[in-house]
């Protein structure tokens, strides 16, 4: 049994130097035991034995290989060194067998690859640094929290941007000092450490609460490439939740004012609502189309009917329901003795979602997380307008205003009572008659839609 004792756990080279002497000598993976700074993972190991001298001509591996081997060394798995021996005997044999995407071991050491890059990218994104005296100059000085070895492979990257002021950054595992000519290393910290807080902090603080916009806030997004872990170490990250609870605050307290101030100011208040929507960018689906469609009508109405997304001519004209569905839509209102001039409409995502098949743009169902982060918005719709029966056309829109996934079946034809005051009915949308094949089936399912209306309409007197 061979021991091989790295220096440090991001050793490169010394792993290089003892897997090319090894596989030079034909010694297997199972024969080898890799460690780090003398702690033996191997109960039978026989600790300080040397790697043999090599009896087979040198070799070379493809440059893929060390690239990969460069970003696994700083993986925290415990078999990363004795995998990548493996793999090297394997390419001696079969160098091809680097483009092998299917080759398990390969896999999973180009997943530890990932996972060490994005780790890089975390540290270089989310460390903050906060100002101190040292002797009388300042210092400024982070504390972070690394996934795994990265911290020598990450320190030129700060080196380039922060050269010209002294600097320390701590972790657990090793500290860096650049006193702006040397970088030194030393023994890992605690967060006690690192300073709380500074004055450069309080000054980004107020700056970041005066641009914060909510309605650019992708929850889901940013938890993913920003994970709570890091958020103790930010400072802006901790107004985050505060932000977002008092802008909503805000908006419902200008809506309240403006419905209940002298003469009424709603549509003022609607206007900056829209205006706002304008630019929301909570979902992908804002990248494609080309504009928000927002909803319309008198914001005092007492009828509001909610369908799934706009449509290709919706989308080019800014308006909702003015296709196909929706002259069909107009049509059964005015057979239900409903103006639609006195109802408010919109839907329950505000961008267009499609598929391009040549110059044609194809619907394409929302999903759940798209019409999650539009539910801001129908949410502060019916807060302005507060009508007395919201109409869910279709699925999609029936899962917005309830938020759970509804089947119209069962549903329809029965009121519902709504969180925040009113209550919903739920009928199919427009659409799904269009697609009707059958002449009478369609016309039997239209009489039922008007009906479905009719009653709705009823219910607001």
């Amino acid at each position: 049994m061979h021991v091989v004792t790295l220096a440090e756990p991001d050793d490169l080279d010394g792993w290089r130097d003892a897997a090319r002497a090894l596989a030079g000598a034909g010694v297997p993976p199972e024969e080898v035991v890799w460690q780090v700074g003398g702690a033996a993972d191997d109960l039978f190991a026989l600790a300080g034995t040397p790697p043999p001298v090599p009896t087979q001509p040198a070799f070379t591996v493809p440059a893929a290989f060390m690239a990969l081997a460069r970003s696994v060394v700083l993986h925290r798995d415990a078999e990363r060194f004795a995998l990548l021996y493996t793999l090297l005997l394997r390419l001696r044999r079969q160098p091809g067998a680097i483009e092998d995407r299917a080759d398990p071991l390969l896999r999973r050491l180009e997943g530890f690859a990932r996972e060490v890059r994005k780790d890089i990218h975390k540290m270089r994104a989310f460390l903050r640094f906060r100002e101190v005296e040292e002797e009388g100059a300042p210092r400024f000085v982070a504390w972070f929290e690394p996934e795994h070895h990265i911290v020598r492979a990450n320190a030129g990257f700060f080196l380039d941007r922060f050269a010209s002021m002294r600097w320390s950054i701590l972790t657990p595992e090793l500290s860096l000092h650049w006193d702006g000519e040397t970088l030194a290393e030393g023994p890992g910290a605690t967060k006690r450490d690192a300073p709380e807080g500074d004055p450069i902090e309080e000054v980004w603080k107020t700056y970041y609460a005066s641009i914060f916009n909510p309605a650019r806030v992708k929850i889901g997004a940013m938890l993913k490439e920003m994970p709570r872990k890091y958020w103790k170490n930010m400072p802006e990250t901790a107004l985050v939740p505060g932000l977002i609870a008092s802008a909503q605050a805000r908006e419902s307290g200008m809506i309240a004012k403006a419905k209940s101030a002298v003469g009424g100011n709603a549509q003022a208040a609607w206007a900056a609502l829209r205006e706002e929507a304008a630019g929301c960018t909570r979902c992908p689906l804002y990248q494609p189309a080309t504009q928000t469609v927002f909803g319309e009508g008198p914001v005092d109405a007492a009828l509001m009917f909610v369908g799934e997304q706009p449509g290709d001519q919706e989308d080019l004209a800014g308006q909702p329901f003015v296709g196909p569905a929706g002259q069909m839509f107009d049509r059964a209102l005015a057979e239900a003795g409903i103006d639609r001039a006195g109802v408010y409409v919109t839907n329950a995502v505000k961008h267009f979602k499609f598929e391009q098949r040549g110059k044609r743009r194809i619907h394409n169902k929302p999903d759940a997380g798209e019409i999650s982060a539009c539910r801001w918005w129908i949410e502060q719709e019916r807060l302005l307008v507060r009508p007395k029966v919201t109409v869910a056309l279709g699925a999609t829109a029936a899962r917005s205003l309830l938020g759970r996934v509804v089947t119209i079946g069962k549903e329809r034809g029965r009121a519902l009572a709504l969180p925040e005051g009113g209550e919903a009915w739920i009928t199919v949308h427009p659409s799904y008659l269009l697609r009707l094949p059958d002449r009478a089936a369609a016309e039997q399912e239209y009489g039922r839609f008007v009906e479905d209306l009719r009653r709705a309409g009823e219910r607001v007197g």
